[in-house]
C-alpha cells in the first residue's frame, strides 16, 4: 500500500531499494559506527594518558589489553564498508565494546570504568530495537554477576546501582530511538502526501494552462498588490501588431475610437484600483495603422475569509462586430437620409391637397391617415438618423438649452398622452408633479418624455396607471415615470438601452430606438437615466437633470 512506501523511506533498509544490494542506498549506517566507536576511543586514549601519567591501582597490562582491543576495533570501524554488509554486522562493534570495557574494569575493580558500559548499551538500545535493549539487559546482568562472583565482594546497593542506571540510560536511549524514528516515519509520510499533492497542483495547473492557452480570449490574473501574476497566449496576441515598436505603448481610445482614454481609467489600472466592471469597451492603436476593439470584464476574487485577493480581467476581440455594427449604422443613416427629402415632399403636397376646398370630404379623411402615417414614417426615419450618428457628439451639438419649467413641461407631455392613455382604460396620475426647473433643450427634453410616457402606456396592464412628477433640490431636477405594467426581466434589463432591441416576449411596435435616443438625450444634457424594475409589478424610470445653467453659461 502506498502508505507503507513514506514510513520505510525513513528507515534503514528501504523496499524500493534493489534487491541485489539492499543496504546500499544506507549512506548513514557507516557513518553512525565510525562516530560513535570514535567517541569511545576518544575517551578511552584520554584515560589510557591519565593511566601513563598518574599512579594506577591495577593490572596495568590488562588495562592496556582492553585499551587496544577498543582502538582496534575503531580503526577496524574506518576500514569495514558496513554500507554493504547486513545491519546485523555492525552490532558486533558494540558487543566487541562491552567485552573490551569489562577487561579494563577487571584491571582495576575498585575504579569506575564499567561507566565506559554507556556507550556500546545505548548504541546496542538506540540502534538495534528492543532486541538491543534486551541484549544490553542480558550483557549488563551477565557481566555484573561474573565481576561479583570473581571478586568474591558482599552484595550492596552499590553493586546494583552501575547496572540498574545502564539499564535506564539504554532505555532512554531506546525510546528516543523510538520516538525519532516515528518522527522520521510521520515526516515521511508528510512528505510523500506533500509531494503527491505538489505534483497533482501541478498537473491541475498545467490543465489550467492548456484550457487558457486554447481560448481565444485575453486573461489576466491580478494580484492585491497590483502585480499581473498569470496571462494566457491569447491575452498577448490581442496586443500584437498594434505597433511596430513593442515597447512603446499602445493609445487607448472609448469605445467612440476617438476619444483619448484617460490612462488611470485604463481596465488594468482600474481593475489594480480594487473595481469590477463589464464589457467595458477600448480601442487600441492609431489610424491609419492597425486597430482593435476589445470588450474588458473584470471580477473581484474574494478568499476564504472574505477579503479581496485579487481580479481576472477577461478581454475579447470584437472588432469584427463594433466594425459590422458601424457599417450597419452607416448603411442604416444613408437610407434614412435619402427617405427623407421625398417623405417631406410627400407631407408637403398631402397638406396642399387636404387644405384645398375642392377636396372631397371623403378623400380628405384618407389623405388624413395617409399624413398621420407619413408622419410617423419621418419620426421614425428621424429616430434612425439619430440613433445611427457616429459622431458622439451630434446631440450635444443638436442642444440648445435653457431654463425650463420642468413641471409645466411634464404635464403638458402628459396631457397629450391622455388619449391614446384612454384607449385602454389606463390612468395617468399627475399628483406627483412638484416644482421645478431643468437646463435643457425644450424640444430634446419633451421627446424623452413622450417616449417614457408612451414606454409606460405601451408596456401597462388594461386599467392600470402610470404616475409622472417632477421635484428639485436647487441643484439636479428630476423627472420620474412610473407604470404598473408587465416589468422588465434581468435578461432584457442588460439590453434595455442597445439600439434596436425591444424588451417584452411580445416585442410590440416599434423600432426599438426610442430608449437608446432617450439615453443619449439625457447624458448629452449632462443628466443620468435609472431604471428600477419588478416582473409583473411594473417599471420606473428617473431622469436626473441639472436645475440651473451652468456657471459661465448663459443666464
Amino acid at each position: 500500500m502506498s502508505a507503507a512506501t513514506p514510513g520505510e523511506t525513513g528507515r534503514s533498509a528501504p523496499r524500493s531499494r534493489p534487491r541485489s544490494a539492499p543496504d546500499t542506498a544506507d549512506r548513514t549506517r557507516g557513518r553512525t559506527a565510525t562516530l560513535n566507536q570514535l567517541l569511545l576511543a576518544a575517551v578511552v586514549f584520554v584515560l589510557g594518558v591519565l593511566v601513563v601519567l598518574g599512579p594506577f591501582h591495577g593490572d596495568t597490562v590488562m588495562f592496556f589489553v582492553g585499551l587496544v582491543v577498543i582502538v582496534a576495533v575503531t580503526a577496524a570501524t574506518l576500514v569495514v564498508p558496513w554500507n554493504r554488509l547486513p545491519y546485523g554486522w555492525v552490532a558486533v562493534v558494540p558487543a566487541v565494546d562491552i567485552l573490551a570495557i569489562t577487561i579494563m574494569q577487571i584491571a582495576a575493580p575498585d575504579s569506575v570504568l564499567g561507566l565506559l558500559w554507556i556507550f556500546p548499551t545505548t548504541w546496542l538500545a538506540g540502534g538495534f530495537g528492543l532486541l538491543g535493549l534486551f541484549g544490553v539487559i542480558v550483557a549488563i546482568a551477565g557481566v555484573i554477576s561474573v565481576l561479583t562472583v570473581q571478586n568474591a565482594t558482599e552484595v550492596t546497593y552499590r553493586t546494583f546501582l552501575l547496572p540498574l542506571v545502564l539499564i535506564a540510560v539504554a532505555t532512554t536511549s531506546h525510546l528516543n530511538a523510538r520516538r525519532s524514528d516515528a518522527q522520521r516515519t510521520l515526516l515521511a509520510k508528510q512528505s510523500q502526501l506533500l509531494r503527491s499533492i505538489l505534483d497533482r497542483t501541478r498537473r491541475q495547473e498545467q490543465v489550467v494552462t492548456e484550457v487558457l492557452d486554447a481560448v481565444d480570449f485575453g486573461v489576466v490574473r491580478i494580484t492585491p498588490d497590483g502585480r499581473v501574476s498569470v496571462t494566457n497566449e491569447a491575452h498577448g496576441r490581442l496586443q500584437q501588431g498594434l505597433e511596430p515598436d513593442d515597447t512603446a505603448e499602445v493609445a487607448a481610445f472609448r469605445d467612440d475610437g476617438t476619444t483619448p482614454l484617460p490612462a488611470a481609467e485604463l481596465p488594468l489600472e482600474r481593475a489594480r484600483r480594487g473595481e469590477a466592471f463589464d464589457d467595458q469597451v477600448v480601442w487600441f492603436g492609431v489610424e491609419p495603422g492597425p486597430r482593435r476593439a476589445l470588450t474588458i470584464t473584470v471580477r473581484r476574487i474574494i478568499d476564504p475569509d472574505g477579503e479581496d485577493a485579487g481580479a481576472i480581467v477577461v478581454s475579447r476581440d470584437v472588432t469584427a462586430e463594433l466594425t459590422a455594427l458601424r457599417a450597419r449604422d452607416d448603411l442604416v443613416a444613408s437610407v434614412s437620409h435619402e427617405l427623407r427629402t421625398p417623405l417631406t415632399s410627400i407631407l408637403g403636397y398631402l397638406d396642399l391637397a387636404i387644405e384645398d376646398p375642392d377636396t372631397p370630404a371623403t378623400v380628405r379623411e384618407g389623405l388624413d391617415v395617409a399624413e398621420r402615417n407619413a408622419e410617423r414614417l419621418l419620426r421614425i426615419v428621424a429616430d434612425i438618423l439619430t440613433a445611427s450618428s457616429s459622431s458622439p457628439s451630434a446631440v450635444e451639438a443638436s442642444l440648445v438649452p435653457r431654463l425650463l419649467d420642468l413641471q409645466l413641461l411634464v404635464r403638458s407631455a402628459a396631457a397629450d398622452a391622455v388619449t391614446s392613455a384612454a384607449a385602454r382604460a389606463i390612468t395617468i396620475d399627475v399628483t406627483g408633479l412638484e416644482p421645478a426647473t431643468a437646463w435643457a433643450d425644450a424640444l430634446r427634453l419633451r421627446q424623452v418624455v413622450d417616449n417614457l410616457v408612451s414606454n409606460a402606456i405601451a408596456y401597462n396592464k388594461d386599467g392600470g396607471t402610470v404616475y409622472v412628477g417632477t421635484t428639485s433640490d436647487g441643484t439636479s431636477s428630476w423627472v420620474l415615470v412610473r407604470d404598473t405594467g408587465v416589468g422588465i426581466s434581468e435578461a432584457d434589463r442588460s439590453r434595455l438601452f442597445a439600439r434596436y432591441y425591444k424588451a417584452g416576449t411580445d416585442r410590440r411596435a416599434g423600432t426599438g430606438l426610442g430608449l437608446a435616443i432617450t439615453r443619449d438625450i439625457v447624458r448629452a444634457h449632462g443628466g443620468e437615466l435609472g431604471l428600477h424594475s419588478a416582473v409583473g409589478v411594473g417599471s420606473t424610470f428617473v431622469v436626473k437633470l441639472p436645475a440651473t445653467a451652468p456657471e459661465g453659461g448663459p443666464a
